[in-house]
């Protein structure tokens, strides 16, 4: 009879075999989630519990699409499942969460179409249909500027409409991206930016009317506190305040008036952090004019250091001039502003555009704008963790502006993988009507992120708003202990059945 010794050997070489791959791929699994954004965390008893609540509806979410793929929203534009958001209870308990800080937003793109629709029933308003397109204009006079059709009061117009419910309804689409049919009216970049573009050309002459203006922000700095945001920094071109009889503003003025808007704000409603400001005007620009740019930053950092966060160029990065054009003059500014630059907002790959990531953190910026192209460039994303530089991601910002369609593709994946300095942000929210920053939140935490990224990761994300941020020393303490109280009477107040 054949000793069965050597059968023995060999299964328990395979039991041993099997437990060590097991053991093996334990191990992976458990470093991967620890590397990951709020992944070396650990939960209170009290946050456990609102976790375990959060997950089981993220699960019933993110298992419904994998089982129903032809089903799944976040494949799609965003505005084909906007409106459903709003159903959903993992957006619910999102909305009521404490999210820090908004950082990178720009000021004419917030309101939201109805917001702006209201404005155009304020007095000495004219309006021109022009082409394809409306200009506006406020004056106490009718407006000399170049038009196709004749100028007229607003208001005169819209009561010869003898529908005003119908005049307003088509007057409003001039203030949204939002359609019904975006994968045909924007099938590509070249035409959602260049509606974007149209949108701020639109809206400009009514939000800069200097009246209007103060009201503007304030109404923006209330709709971020509603959404339980509690700090903000406004990147703005500093557009020139105007008045009826034709007066026109320098941008420093522009300035001074957001710090006005910024102390009223803070005087009505203490519980609210503050806001900061970042120049940030059009990157399509020769070096004369961007010396103009620099001097007034500087001037703005003088006159009022304690509003003005530093210096940024924007608009479309294919289109506009990159970072290495300006070097020198860029180079030499470093040593009295901070950079908060826009790079690599692009699906290129060895252009100009995602090489602005290079001169960007070359160039010592303390976040970068968007940074869509990082995962091509494996140094920069080390050189990114090693300084601790904020990455600015908008999801929905880059899906309505043609950068992804299916959200889970979106590098921020990566990014929270790699355990990434990652700041969400909104962008320019209004212009698609979405939240200030909860659909973003949300959007990014059922769609993009891990299925098993929790309660972690949020308090992560909106803690990083805070530590991320251009406030310095005492203030950002301050800030990170009211961030804190907050976080924690959010979880207090915790109620499971509600949602």
């Amino acid at each position: 009879m054949r000793s069965i010794l050597p059968y023995l050997l060999i299964l328990a070489a395979c039991n041993a075999s099997i437990d060590d791959y097991k053991a093996q791929r334990a191990k992976i699994v458990r470093d991967e989630a620890l590397l990951s954004v709020g992944g070396n965390s650990t939960l209170t008893d009290k946050e456990s519990d609102v976790n375990n609540c959060l997950m089981q509806r993220k699960f019933r979410e993110v298992d419904y699409g994998f089982n129903n793929p032809q089903s799944y929203e976040f494949s799609r534009h965003f505005f084909s499942y906007k409106n459903s958001i709003r159903h959903s209870k993992v957006y619910q308990i999102i909305k009521e969460l404490p999210k820090g800080a908004a950082l990178h937003i720009h000021d004419m793109g917030i309101a939201g179409p109805d917001y702006v629709l209201n404005l155009t029933y304020t007095d000495s308003l004219y309006m021109c249909y022009d082409k394809d397109d409306v200009l506006f204009k406020f004056s106490d006079k009718t407006p000399s500027i170049s038009c196709t059709n004749k100028w007229n009061l607003i208001s005169d117009v819209r009561r010869s409409s003898n529908n005003t419910a119908a005049f307003d309804a088509k007057l409003r689409k001039y203030f949204t991206m939002y359609v019904d049919n975006p994968d045909v009216v924007y099938p590509s970049i070249k035409e959602s930016w260049g509606t974007f573009m149209k949108y701020f050309g639109r809206v400009n002459p009514i939000i800069t009317y200097r009246p209007i203006w103060e009201q503007y922000c304030y109404e923006v700095l209330r709709k971020f506190r509603e959404d339980n945001v509690m700090y903000v920094e406004f990147r703005s071109i500093l557009p020139s305040l105007y008045e009826l009889d034709g007066t026109v503003y320098n941008p420093l003025i522009t300035a001074k008036s957001y710090k006005k808007t910024f102390d009223k704000f803070k005087k009505d409603y203490p519980d609210f952090i503050g806001a900061k400001l970042i120049y940030a005007p059009a990157r399509g620009i020769n070096r004369d004019k961007l010396d103009e740019y620099l001097r007034l930053a500087r001037a703005i950092k003088a006159d009022m250091p304690e509003v003005f966060a530093g210096f940024d160029l924007v608009g479309q990065e294919d289109l506009g001039n990159p970072l290495i054009d300006f070097i020198p003059q860029l180079l030499a500014a470093s040593k009295d502003l901070d950079y908060f630059f826009h790079a690599g907002e692009t699906d290129w790959y060895g252009t100009t555009t995602d090489e602005n990531l290079i001169d960007a953190i070359l160039l010592g910026a303390k976040r970068l704008g968007h940074a869509y192209a990082l995962p091509k460039h494996p140094l920069l994303m080390k050189e990114v963790i090693e300084k601790g530089i904020g990455v600015e991601v908008n999801v929905i910002s880059n899906n309505v502006l043609s950068l992804v369609k299916d959200v889970r593709n979106h590098p921020l994946s990566s990014f929270l993988a790699n355990g990434m300095p990652v700041v969400l942000s909104s962008d320019d929210p209004g212009i698609w009507e979405a939240d200030p920053l909860s659909d973003d939140f949300y959007v990014a935490f059922v769609g993009v992120a891990s299925r098993l990224a929790d309660l972690r990761l949020l308090k992560q994300l909106a803690f990083n708003s805070i530590k991320y941020s251009a406030l310095k020393g005492s203030a950002k303490m301050n800030a990170i202990h009211k961030f804190t109280q907050r976080w924690d009477t959010f979880i207090d107040n915790f109620n499971c059945s509600k949602y």
